[in-house]
């Protein structure tokens, strides 16, 4: 038993932590964005609110780490060894993802949260670290010979997701597999053409 304690080092702050994350979702499902508060999330998760401010300080910090759980979870990046099948996969589950009722939250914080420290400080982790993994399809083709060493990968991946969010958040238009690939083909031709144009440079240089 001794032994199986010190393999599971942490438990229950994991559970915690889980819990807090779950109920910080139903909250801002049933409440919106607007009306979300600290003090139901305690009461769902069954803890103080004086933990979950020492957790997390702030509450647009625990609705950032309760969305990137989320999105780490529910939307993972793809690596099917070709960078088009990757990017076409992605883009499917992204739009899969914020047509959910979680991924609908997760746009009205990003979108709709105002501009003070917290949560700009939340947005643009979320955004830093959502990045750093979708970025991998794109380095990965790069070291594959796929793509050039000169692209972009963080413009690249945003290149791909805008036009998903813009669709779902503004337009309401649904994207299926054949406007992603159209989408994901245009992407690819455009730094094909731009491969191509910087090549002379690169060359003489």
């Amino acid at each position: 038993m001794a032994g199986e304690v010190r393999r599971r080092p942490g438990g229950r702050s994991a559970r915690v932590r889980q819990a807090v994350l779950d109920a910080t979702v139903e909250v801002l499902l049933a409440r919106g964005l607007a009306d979300f508060r600290i003090a139901p999330v305690a009461a769902l998760a069954g803890v103080h609110e004086t933990s979950i401010y020492r957790r997390w300080g702030t509450r647009e910090g625990l609705l950032g780490d309760a969305l990137l759980h989320s999105a780490e979870h529910e939307l993972r990046v793809p690596d099917t060894g070709r960078l088009r099948e990757d990017l076409v996969t992605y883009a499917v589950r992204l739009a899969a993802y914020l047509a959910t009722p979680v991924g609908r939250a997760l746009d009205q914080v990003l979108v709709l949260g105002d501009d003070r420290p917290a949560m700009a400080e939340a947005r643009a982790r979320f955004w830093s670290e959502r990045a750093a993994g979708s970025m991998a399809m794109i380095t990965r083709a790069v070291e594959r010979g796929e793509l050039p060493a000169t692209v972009d990968p963080r413009l690249a991946v945003e290149m791909l997701v805008g036009p998903v969010h813009f669709r779902l958040l503004l337009t309401r238009d649904p994207v299926d597999p054949a406007l992603a690939a159209r989408l994901v083909d245009a992407i690819l031709r455009g730094i094909a053409m731009t491969s191509e144009v910087m090549d002379p440079v690169t060359r003489s240089s």
